[in-house]
């Protein structure tokens, strides 16, 4: 093993010239994503008692939804290689506009594998933007500042997250949902009925944000966009393709990526039901769904401040503590009930803030012109997000919510590891 002298996750030379337009162009990117991954939590509890689905059941949501970071992940780095970061992007915008738009005959048959398919459509342009937007963000400027540059990017990211549970609440769950015994009771003609009119509820959200992802693909397409050659590789040059599996780094941060966001994500999809508990928050849905504008806003402040230290202090450092906090957070809202079990649940949304920008910028260091397809890497691992959340709601089926977080536990204390020990930039020789 040949360990590679840096300090610093980049993949890039210092450049001279000043991106911050670029920057501030792509960060809106990182919006519109946040905004969108986040309405998922509202989708869950709007549309388990329409389709009457256990748990594990409605966490084929998000199934759907990451799964296509694992299908689409890789060939968006071939595709980052062979058309660019840009036009990657715009590509990605393109789709997305399309899966929110395949939102509006979901809710008019209304049908449950409509949404599954429309959800994956939607992930397919998210996924391009993620293989895309992250690694430009993170060698776009100078190499010491490239884990605080895209915390502070994320920071929009959260911005989208803490924004979407409170719209998606007043729009999509305006109206109270019967209870199962009442929908199970009703006749077919009558529950077709309830189920087009609980349904059409998200038709207008999904419209305005697909044609929002449309214009946005139409804006970046007419934006120049500096290139980062010393980030690029050609379709032609191959000479370090066999390599890159060979970077510890970056296969451990892959399985970081995979536990971080099955970990964050479980947490999101179930608070509104967890808040609901009547031994947590006995919270009605519509209320609930503003509390998890909380755990959303917590990452949103939490990568402002982490940009800032992340400026003095070694980002596997802070990775690590964060990883030891969440983990302690956790362990106190699963033993515990009322206010503490809710409220120390929300917290982790804090300190889960600087783990995503983190562990990718981690991941990609030393990578250079394969910067590209170690994102592809990165970001398939985003699969975490499809199949932690369906394993929580088995659990969830059988043993409660309030005691199935123990695997998102686990999840954090291999983040405390890989902050410590496993981002060492190490590759074979």
């Amino acid at each position: 093993m040949t360990t590679i002298n840096t300090n610093v996750p980049t993949t890039a030379n210092e450049p001279s010239a000043s991106y911050k337009s670029a920057l501030v162009v792509v960060t809106t990117l990182f919006f519109m994503w946040g905004f969108l991954t986040c309405l998922n939590d509202i989708l869950i509890p709007h549309l388990k008692p329409i389709f009457d689905l256990s748990y594990a059941k409605i966490m084929f949501i998000q199934f759907a939804f990451f799964s296509a970071y694992f299908l689409f992940s890789v060939p968006m780095g071939k595709i980052v290689e062979w058309i660019g970061y840009k036009w990657t992007m715009v590509g990605g915008l393109f789709t997305m506009g399309l899966g929110a738009l395949l939102f509006i005959p979901a809710a008019a048959v209304p049908s449950y594998a409509l949404f599954l398919v429309a959800l994956m459509i939607l992930a397919g342009g998210i996924t391009a933007l993620q293989v895309a937007a992250n690694p430009y963000v993170a060698v776009l400027g100078p190499s010491r500042t490239a884990s605080s540059r895209l915390n502070l990017a994320q920071a929009f990211n959260s911005l989208g997250t803490t924004i979407a549970p409170y719209i998606g609440g007043l729009f999509i769950l305006s109206t109270a949902p019967k209870s199962m015994d009442e929908i199970r009771q009703m006749s077919a003609d009558v529950l077709h009925a309830y189920r087009l009119q609980q349904a059409s509820s998200i038709k207008l959200p999904y419209l305005v944000l697909g044609l929002i992802a449309i214009a946005l693909g139409i804006a970046i397409a007419t934006f120049k966009l500096p290139p980062v050659p010393s980030a690029e590789r050609h379709s032609g040059d191959r000479s370090a393709s066999t390599h890159l599996w060979k970077y510890r780094h970056l296969i451990l941060g892959a399985v970081g990526i995979f536990v971080y966001v099955g970990a964050e994500v479980a947490i999101g999809s179930f608070m509104v039901n967890y808040l609901s508990q009547p031994d947590i928050g006995n919270l009605a849905e519509k209320v609930a769904a503003g509390y998890l504008s909380f755990y959303w806003g917590g990452a949103m402040v939490g990568r402002f401040i982490g940009a800032a230290i992340l400026q003095k202090i070694r980002t596997g450092t802070v990775l690590g503590a964060a990883a030891i906090a969440t983990s302690l957070l956790l362990i106190i809202s699963m033993l515990s009930t009322g206010p503490v079990a809710m409220w120390s649940i929300i917290l982790i949304g804090l300190f889960n803030s600087i783990m995503f920008p983190s562990i990718f910028t981690l991941g990609i260091a030393e990578l250079g012109p394969l910067t590209g397809e170690g994102s592809g890497v990165l970001i398939m691992a985003i699969v975490g997000g499809a199949i932690v959340p369906v394993l929580v709601g088995v659990l969830a089926d059988r043993i409660g919510i309030h005691h199935s977080f123990v695997l998102p536990l686990l999840c954090y204390f291999y983040i405390v590891y890989y902050g410590f020990k496993g981002s060492q930039p190490v590759r074979g020789d």
